[in-house]
């Protein structure tokens, strides 16, 4: 990936002053729920500048990357998933790709999002119609990928996003987002937890659990007024003893490079590939990836030498 540099100086020393990026990865209860609360400041700013993304955009390919990053902890050994959304809607959806080693990407479906009326508030359900969730699973060592879908429900990312695991998996879980925009639309802040419960957890239990999630503050506030990963977990969930595992580095990245693009273009058939190389011929072939905003820009007599 190309990696877009995050220009404005503004946000650069605000980034500097707060918590740094980080995914903390707890149990609670004597193991009856596991989570994971993300820090995604600069992850949700890069993955910003690299698709160079409006407000109304960003806000929702960001609660999309935010939800892909929590299902990493979820994952077994070297896998990876795709997390794709299709609405009928203006934003039309999105797919979001994670993978096991902490790397997130993602593109909208529809970009820029087409807008009617001002914006009165960032509940996105308005941008989303009826539609469905699909999550696909590349599992280490299979060979076919296992796919769940179900229909929208919420016609809200995160809270779509737990229906998924309750109908496909069956297992009770919590996702919740946020992101903190200042007056000049930059995000100053943005996180989100995931909670899950464990086989054995007792109802009364997974109630006063879920009470405590929907206590939360909003995350995207917390982390731009310099609060911390630590003191939401052990203090949101103190009467379920929270332990932290596990500490994650989690980033907008992709697994594109100039050379695998590269291969793309050389297996083209030969007359494909002249054709497109003698057409405009002093202006470079520009190819980018939709996963992560990176351009790729080849010299188009080169690549002719190359099949010479």
């Amino acid at each position: 990936m190309i990696k877009a540099e995050i220009s404005d100086t503004e946000i650069i020393s605000h980034i500097n002053s707060i918590e740094k990026d980080g995914m903390s990865i707890f149990i609670m209860a004597d193991g009856q729920f596991r989570g994971a609360f993300f820090h995604g400041t600069r992850f949700v700013n890069q993955m910003r500048v690299n698709h160079n993304l409006g407000i109304l955009e960003t806000m929702i390919l960001g609660q999309a990357c935010l939800c892909g990053a929590l299902m990493i902890p979820t994952m077994k050994g070297r896998s990876r998933l795709t997390f794709r959304y299709d609405t009928e809607g203006p934003a039309a959806g999105f797919t979001v790709n994670a993978d096991s080693t902490g790397t997130v990407n993602g593109m909208l479906l529809q970009n820029p999002v087409p807008v009617f009326e001002p914006i009165e508030s960032w509940d996105l359900s308005q941008f989303f119609g009826d539609g469905s969730l699909t999550v696909t699973h590349f599992l280490e060592g299979k060979t076919e990928p296992v796919s769940g879908t179900v229909e929208i429900m919420y016609k809200n990312i995160a809270q779509d996003l737990a229906w998924y695991y309750l109908q496909s998996e069956q297992i009770h879980t919590a996702f919740n987002t946020s992101i903190q925009f200042d007056k000049q639309g930059r995000i100053i802040g943005a996180g989100g937890m995931f909670v899950q419960t464990m086989p054995g957890a007792e109802e009364e239990t997974i109630e006063r659990v879920e009470a405590a999630f929907s206590a939360a503050p909003s995350y995207g506030q917390w982390f731009a007024e310099k609060g911390n990963r630590n003191d939401i977990i052990y203090g949101l969930f103190r009467e379920f003893r929270p332990n932290v595992v596990l500490e994650r580095n989690i980033l907008f990245d992709c697994q594109c490079s100039e050379e695998k693009f590269k291969e793309h273009l050389l297996h083209l058939s030969k007359e494909e590939l002249i054709d497109i190389c003698t057409e405009k011929q002093n202006e470079p072939i520009e190819l980018i990836c939709h996963y992560c905003g990176s351009i790729y820009k080849y010299d188009k007599q080169k690549l002719l030498n190359s099949i010479k």
